[in-house]
């Protein structure tokens, strides 16, 4: 019988900070699920870049609205990391629009950081 593994919990905040900017790995959001694409970027046959536009933020419209393959599908499990934890979840949020701001505040709290240092 399979070993059960225990899933690794992620908050939005956890998923906007991996971004792929300044050496941090490329995460994203399919359907609650988090993925590391980092190491699949190069090899995507659209270019990376249609993953990066999503980098560390959920891509779930993007990856149903091309229609990608079983295939496609098979990979993107294997390059799965964990889940949004429930209070994140798209199905809690309002109209997905309730936890934008976590996006802008981790990117804000990036953002002051490298000031700090650089004055």
């Amino acid at each position: 019988m399979p070993e059960k593994t225990e899933i690794q919990l992620f908050k939005l905040s956890d998923v906007a900070v991996n971004d792929g900017k300044d050496g941090k790995p490329c995460w994203i959001i399919v359907k609650d699920s988090v993925y590391n694409v980092t190491n699949y970027l190069d090899d995507h046959p659209g270019g990376g870049e249609l993953i990066t536009e999503f980098a560390g933020r959920d891509a779930t419209k993007g990856f149903e609205d091309f229609g990608h393959s079983g295939d496609a599908k098979k990979l993107l499990k294997q390059l799965k990391i964990g889940e949004i934890v429930e209070e994140d979840r798209k199905s809690k949020r309002n109209n997905g629009k309730a936890n934008q701001n976590v996006y802008a505040n981790a990117a804000n709290k990036k953002k002051s950081f490298k000031f700090f240092f650089c004055v």
